[in-house]
């Protein structure tokens, strides 16, 4: 497959345009399939209804986009969205029934973003679609729909894919293409297909979470919390309720609270702020208790973490990848989909430098190494409740016992809480946080000083 003039990317979601941008670089046309029409700059598409509730960009995934699209982050700050670059100041982070330390990023000679943004997930979509679709060799087919793959005569390739326009009276059309992205979310076709071409599905591994979450938006004001831009309160097995809440742009707050199916927030405006009232730590709800909401109460809900083992498979047609939430979704609450799919998008910029034969094994390797480490902390996390269904290893439990002393260590030890941020941000592998000089300081926290009191 020496040819590169024309690919195919199916769904214009954030891992749809990700990787049209990666591909780009490489071929002389990019064709991407959507079947909504694009709403107006910052408003939500329909057919990615989990955009308005809270989305986190973190840290590494800022750091790729910024590097695809240069002057991504001071364009979107000079349209109100809040820059988060200063933690000690402006996160606040309560996990395992106490307040992480506050620690300065960056320290200790590190380099990189100088910070994330506290920005929509319709605004970041938005802003990301004007500029791939600005690329010369760039274009978008809207209301349309991907009905499945065109395989070569014998099967051993994909060249293009079929499609049906949403347009009265349209017929079913055929794209020809040397590559074709699935980048169609948790719900892709792919396995399907591969079945109708005579090729095994992947395996898929599951993690059953059953969480429950209402979102709100509220006005912001500049006395909430001192200056602080975000608020995370993490679920524990002691007290089974959360919240996020994040400065975004219009001078407002994002705010998605949530707890185990049976115990949803309320969709009034009482009941949302009683629930946050019962949340660990009293921030969410001092802000709350007589802020103007901005929005309905949105529910939502996360039913489980769901990975597609594309790796493990030794036939695959070429011409064809998977990427994005078709290839990996987690659970929400940890902000990691958008900043994955980044991770990915590079993944397919690196393995089409070393040509396209071959690509998919290639591809598949190096994404499932990308995944293999938000996929660890997801599990692991969410494996700590007895509501979540899911295979227990004996190392599972290890990390969960750790990781309770590490909470309780970085409320007091400031080089421990970063050393854990920079993991949550995908900055680091979970690993680092065992390192020696941070596992002393776990253990000396634990054993030796006088437990803290929550601010």
């Amino acid at each position: 497959m020496s040819n590169r003039s024309h690919a195919i990317v199916i769904g214009a979601s954030m891992g749809g345009l990700l990787a049209a941008r990666a591909l780009a670089d490489f071929f002389e046309q990019v064709t991407i399939i959507e079947r909504d029409a694009f709403p107006p700059m910052g408003e939500n598409r329909k057919g990615v209804p989990q955009g308005r509730h809270t989305h986190a960009l973190l840290l590494r995934g800022a750091e790729i986009l910024e590097g695809l699209f240069p002057g991504l982050t001071a364009d979107l700050v000079a349209q109100g969205v809040p820059l988060i670059s200063r933690p000690e100041r402006e996160l606040i982070w309560f996990d395992g029934g106490g307040y992480h330390a506050p620690f300065v990023a960056n320290e200790e000679g590190r380099t990189g973003t100088s910070g994330t943004l506290g920005v929509s997930r319709p605004l970041l979509e938005g802003y990301v679609r004007q500029r791939v679709l600005a690329l010369p060799n760039v274009c978008a087919i809207e209301q349309c729909d991907a009905l499945g793959l065109l395989p070569s005569e014998r099967g051993e390739r994909v060249r293009g894919v079929r499609i049906l326009r949403r347009a009265k009276g349209s017929a079913e059309e055929v794209l020809e293409a040397e590559l074709a992205v699935d980048a169609s979310g948790r719900g892709s076709q792919a396995p399907k297909w591969l079945e109708s071409l005579g090729y095994a599905p992947p395996q898929e591994e599951r993690v059953t979470v059953n969480l429950a979450g209402i979102t709100c938006l509220y006005r912001r004001r500049p006395e909430h919390l001192d200056g602080a831009k975000a608020v995370l309160v993490a679920l524990s097995p002691e007290l089974k309720r959360g919240g996020v809440m994040v400065a975004q742009e219009g001078e407002r707050w994002n705010l998605s609270l949530f707890g185990f199916a049976g115990d949803q927030p309320p969709r009034n405006k009482d009941g949302f702020v009683a629930f946050a009232r019962s949340l660990g730590a009293p921030e969410i709800y001092r802000v709350i208790q007589d802020a103007e909401p901005l929005s309905d109460f949105l529910p939502y809900s996360v039913k489980a973490n769901q990975r597609r083992r594309y790796e493990r498979l030794t036939r695959f047609p070429e011409g064809l990848l998977v990427l994005g939430d078709a290839l990996c979704s987690f659970n929400p609450i940890y902000g990691q989909g958008m900043s994955v799919a980044a991770m990915e998008a590079l993944d397919l910029q690196d393995e089409l430098r070393r040509g396209t034969e071959g690509l998919w094994q290639r591809f598949f390797r190096r994404a499932a190494r990308s995944i293999d480490i938000p996929w660890q902390i997801v599990v692991s996390g969410d494996l700590r409740f007895p509501e979540a269904e899911g295979k227990r290893t004996p190392a599972i439990h290890f990390i969960n016992a750790y990781m309770a002393w590490l909470h309780r260590a970085a409320r007091r030890d400031p080089v421990v809480a970063r050393a854990f941020n920079d993991v949550a941000s995908l900055l680091a592998p979970p690993q680092s946080l065992m390192r020696p000089s941070i596992a002393w300081r776990v253990v000396q926290r634990n054993l030796f000083a006088r437990a803290p009191t929550a601010a």
